[in-house]
């Protein structure tokens, strides 16, 4: 039984994985680095918040594709007990994700911002690293079963 994706499905997933990475990584360095000193003190760079903008967005696109695998991937796959470690792994990170970024939009205070900020984008750099991680063991997975049939 194979869990493989559609090819749609599968590159849907990857650009709007692609698109968070990118704009979370554009947040970073023009919140970190693209700041520059004005009359009051540092200025935001219009970068900072057009990619926060498009983070959120495109958060919202990823909670509905994440989703689409609920039934034909993970619910199959985990009854199969198929790449349950990575698979487990990416559930566990993608919640982090998920209830932190909300928490940083709603719930955070000043005082402890910059924490949940750091957890967040730590967990989100690693989340492709991650992926890349279960897509192989799915392969090396497949590749054994097809070898002892």
């Amino acid at each position: 039984m194979s869990f493989r994706l559609e090819r749609w499905h599968r590159w849907t997933l990857y650009s709007v994985g692609t698109a968070l990475l990118l704009s979370g990584v554009v947040w970073l360095l023009a919140h970190y680095f693209l700041r520059v000193p004005g009359e009051f003190g540092e200025t935001i760079n219009p970068l900072e918040h057009l990619s926060m903008q498009l983070h959120g967005a495109v958060a919202m696109l990823a909670l509905f594709f994440i989703g689409s695998l609920l039934n034909n991937h993970i619910r199959r796959a985990n009854n199969a007990r198929r790449n349950q470690l990575t698979g487990w792994l990416m559930i566990v990170l993608l919640i982090w994700l998920t209830l932190s970024g909300y928490a940083l939009y709603y719930l955070v205070s000043e005082t402890n911002h910059s924490i949940w900020s750091l957890s967040h984008w730590i967990v989100g750099m690693l989340l492709p690293l991650l992926v890349l991680w279960h897509i192989q063991s799915g392969r090396r997975l497949i590749n054994r079963l097809a070898a002892t049939t």
